[in-house]
């Protein structure tokens, strides 16, 4: 579970600090506890960048489905061929 000072995170916030753990993991030197440490906290990271990511790709999906469907009778239509997949 994130805390609130994860959820107040920047995409780019998240991103850099994930970086850096990644960064400490690989060149290795820590102890087994500060190395899980190091890895829950790139989980939580991740799931900060995920929930952004996400929220961004859903906005988009809002946009092009708005700017599709100022110009056609049935936005889902799409080019006619039925699969609905993109």
């Amino acid at each position: 579970m994130t805390s609130k000072v994860d959820e107040a995170l920047g995409y780019e916030q998240a991103r850099d600090e994930l970086i850096e753990v990644v960064r400490r993991l690989e060149a290795g030197g820590t102890t087994l506890e500060e190395s899980l440490a190091l890895w829950e906290r790139g989980e939580e990271l991740a799931k900060v960048c995920r929930r952004w990511l996400e929220g961004a790709r859903a906005r988009l999906d809002a946009a092009m489905a708005e700017e599709s469907g100022e110009g056609e009778a049935d936005p889902g239509s799409g080019s006619g061929s039925g699969s609905g997949s993109e």
